[in-house]
């Protein structure tokens, strides 16, 4: 046992883990700590030049990305907007099964929350026909009108992203029960 303990290269210690007067177990360690030249690839850490490539590839990539993302989420709010408009009118068409009739302008799409001050309304669904009315994606009231003016029964819609009723410089981005699908 002595010669090879003797025979170890410097950077090997020797460590006895157990001694019993029988047997000697001895464990070789190489303290690569103390010989920075012998560390493996991967006990390595990454480079400044490999961390610039990384953040490089990165910023290309979101400079390509993030702009294409950022224009779908006006497709998303005028989805969204359509989507709400097809919910409220199935809640009016509910609302017409039991009662007869649409709401008049004046009593709004509020009549589909609560039930409208009009005696003559009959079998309005306890509970109501949706749970409230909330805004377009805008954050502006959706519009009801009844009768519709545009060909249909009633009209509901949203002014659209900027806010402003009707055709803005013949572009038009109302979006109502009317052109849904368009």
């Amino acid at each position: 046992m002595r010669a090879i303990i003797a025979s170890a290269p410097d950077h090997e210690r020797v460590t006895p883990v157990c001694y019993d007067p029988a047997t000697v177990f001895l464990e070789y360690r190489v303290h690569t700590s103390l010989y920075p030249s012998t560390l493996r690839r991967s006990e390595r850490g990454f480079t400044l030049i490999e961390i610039m490539v990384v953040v490089v590839i990165i910023g290309l990539l979101a400079a390509f990305i993030v702009p294409r993302v950022m224009g779908r989420v006006d497709d998303a709010r005028i989805t969204k907007a359509q989507a709400d408009i097809q919910a409220i009118e199935t809640a009016l068409s509910m609302y017409k099964l039991d009662t007869a009739r649409y709401p008049t302008t004046a009593q709004g799409l509020q009549a589909l929350v609560q039930k409208p001050d009009d005696p003559t309304l009959n079998n309005w669904k306890s509970g109501g026909y949706i749970a409230r009315v909330s805004k377009d994606p805008w954050g502006n009231d959706y519009q009801y009108q009844f009768p519709g003016a545009r060909g249909r029964e009633f009209d509901l819609y949203s002014f659209g992203p900027d806010g402003v009723p009707g055709d803005v410089a013949g572009g038009g981005d109302d979006i109502g029960n009317w052109n849904l699908g368009n």
